[in-house]
């Protein structure tokens, strides 16, 4: 299997309203150093609906050039208008991405013919494997077990999908339906681990963004069959992986990283900084972790 273990939804840091690239190439060396197993550009956390096609394809180019090969990149090139998905799948593969990450359209509701012929078309433009991308709470649809289905057995390039329905039963429903081989990654860090229980293969963090290495250690050692150290990490963790989503992602992760100096505190509107109340509860709970003093 391809794309198993830990996977950081990589913020994209911006600087008097442009990309900041300085702090993007020290986030993504932070992540290799914390021993994640790849990042994920421009998806919802990298505020993909705010960045303007150039801006979009830039970020991926960007994180190829600053992974240098030690790790995996997952580029976000989905969208609600199939070519508008195939174009920016097509940049990513010129680019040097490792795979696609494809979320479900959203806005326009399509019925699961919609979706098995939308991302049909994704598949047969690009050489890239997919990763299919099931969020309900931002597109309004989920994409159910059997499109899945049809769509892994139509092509053989689409390899996995990102699970953020919040919902272990899909998982097992996923795995009756598709067997081992097909990758499975949480698409909540809450979840991870009893996602992993039900068998998962690892996750797409916005935690990791933040502790890079405590997030990558926790999939490893519940993989590697210490399931009680597993229980542990995540235990310690799991107050942080809550307030991280306080309020909308990706302002909290971004309040975040802010408060540890590894960026300016920069969002695209209608996205805004979050509140005193949630920053003093997010302060609190990263003190009591350690990651603050």
């Amino acid at each position: 299997m391809q794309f198993t273990g830990t996977y950081t939804a990589i913020v994209t840091p911006f600087k008097k309203g442009k990309l900041d690239e300085a702090a993007l190439e020290k986030l993504i060396k932070a992540q290799i150093k914390g021993g994640v197993d790849g990042i994920v550009p421009v998806g919802t956390t990298g505020e993909s609906a705010t960045l303007d096609y150039e801006e979009h394809i830039h970020v991926i180019a960007l994180a190829v050039k600053f992974a240098a090969g030690r790790i995996k990149v997952i580029a976000g090139t989905g969208g609600n208008s199939t070519q508008e998905a195939i174009f920016l799948t097509r940049a990513a593969e010129k680019a040097g991405a490792d795979a696609s990450l494809q979320v479900a359209p959203y806005y326009n509701k399509p019925t699961p013919e919609g979706l098995f012929r939308h991302f049909h078309a994704v598949a047969r433009a690009t050489r890239l494997p997919i990763l299919l991308y099931s969020i309900p709470g931002r597109c309004g649809i989920e994409i159910g077990v059997e499109t899945v289905n049809r769509l892994a057995h139509d092509s053989v390039n689409i390899v996995g999908i990102k699970e953020a329905g919040g919902n272990a039963d899909r998982i097992s429903q996923l795995r009756a339906a598709l067997g081992a081989k097909f990758t499975i990654l949480s698409g909540d860090d809450s979840l991870t681990l009893p996602f992993l229980a039900v068998g998962a293969h690892g996750v797409v963090s916005v935690a990791s963004n933040v502790i890079p290495h405590e997030v990558s250690r926790l999939v490893r050692t519940y993989q590697r069959g210490n399931t009680s150290l597993a229980l542990k990490i995540h235990e310690k963790y799991y107050a942080l992986f809550k307030d991280l989503f306080v309020e909308t992602n990706p302002a909290p992760v971004k309040a975040a990283l802010a408060l540890l100096g590894q960026l300016e505190e920069e969002l695209r509107l209608p996205l805004v900084p979050i509140s005193a109340g949630s920053r003093e509860k997010l302060r609190k709970t990263m003190k009591a972790v350690g990651l603050l003093k």
